[in-house]
């Protein structure tokens, strides 16, 4: 490759680096490791093909000052736990959110397909929600109550139940994506259908409104989440397909690394959306506007956190890079091609 060319390609993610360390904008010592270890690798490269060039002093120079950044950041802040999920982890998903939208999609499509086919199709709803379920529910709404289901366990013990259940499917979206992310599309499907021949299932008995105001209460942090889930398999999936500029080897370490860090933001998540059914869903008696209220509140709590928040704060980020390219007493020199 060029030099001009390599300069190009790069350019940008130097800029943005070089402000990091110039702005002293706070950074988990994780995330500085790894911009660390890409510069290096530029680096590394400069110094095989363009050795002795501007290019490879400008990134010496970089590499020089983001290490003494590490060794002063080395030691763990006790609010760690804060920083992962005030500023690490929305600035690393902001990167993902093309995966959040396919796995959405993949989601949304086979819930439609779901619908579908539960209303084309007679044994379907009983062929994947299974004999025993639906025979139940009937009984259920022949007694007047169609969400008895949620009134059968303890709070406690339904809380305690569904949480670790729903952390299982999580679990699995995103280890399945170790299949180059098709595992992941596949639970994607599963639980999408499900939910579709479900829901079909209830509108069929003229249950549609009573079944959604109940069960989307806690189901609107639930499915949510993994979908988040099935986002954290594809960024797996993608680190082995598409590796960019790093080894193969490397772009998988990461991809795994940062598919973890969605998959621990979703725990918190997990937990209110269990808390939600083991406590609150069972009370089917609550007026409607408390129910859309709960829905409501927790649907703009999923789109802030995982959406609108990253966003804003990326865009925060590059408005610090533009000001610092603007004031740039030294910027990266022009290379002239090889």
């Amino acid at each position: 490759m060029r030099e001009a060319a390599f300069v190009k390609q790069n350019k940008d993610k130097w800029l943005e680096f070089e402000s990091i360390l110039k702005n002293k904008t706070s950074i988990d010592p994780d995330l500085l490791s790894d911009l660390y270890i890409e510069v290096t690798d530029h680096l590394s490269y400069a110094k095989t093909f363009y050795k002795n060039s501007n290019t490879e002093r400008y990134l010496n120079q970089l590499a020089s000052q983001a290490h003494q950044k590490i060794y002063k950041t080395k030691k763990e802040p006790k609010n760690r736990l804060i920083s992962f999920f005030k500023t690490e982890f929305p600035l690393m998903f902001y990167n993902h959110h093309r995966e959040l939208l396919i796995a959405f999609l993949t989601f949304g499509f086979f819930v439609l397909a779901g619908a579908f086919s539960a209303a084309n199709e007679g044994d379907f709803v009983r062929s994947f929600l299974g004999d025993a379920y639906v025979n139940m529910t009937l009984d259920n709404i022949e007694k007047g109550d169609p969400m008895a289901v949620y009134k059968e366990q303890g709070e406690f013990n339904m809380f305690l139940g569904i949480t670790l259940n729903n952390i299982k499917v999580a679990l699995f979206a995103f280890g399945y994506g170790i299949m180059f992310g098709v595992g992941t599309l596949y639970i994607m499907m599963q639980n999408g259908i499900m939910l579709g021949s479900f829901q079909y299932f209830f509108y069929e008995q003229g249950l549609l409104w009573e079944s959604a105001r109940t069960i989307w209460i806690h189901g609107t942090i639930e499915i949510s989440v993994i979908i988040i889930a099935g986002c954290a398999g594809l960024v797996m999936g993608n680190g082995m397909i598409f590796t960019g500029t790093l080894p193969r080897l490397e772009s998988f370490k990461r991809s795994v690394i940062n598919g973890l860090k969605i998959l621990m933001s979703t725990i918190p998540f997990f937990i209110i959306a269990g808390f939600l059914e083991g406590f609150v869903t069972r009370h089917t008696e609550m007026p409607d506007w408390l129910a859309i209220l709960i829905i409501g509140s927790s649907l703009t709590l999923i789109l802030f956190y995982y959406v609108y928040y990253p966003i804003k704060l990326n865009k925060k980020l590059k408005i610090n890079k533009d000001v610092s390219k603007t004031q740039e007493v030294n910027p990266i020199p022009q290379t002239n091609p090889v």
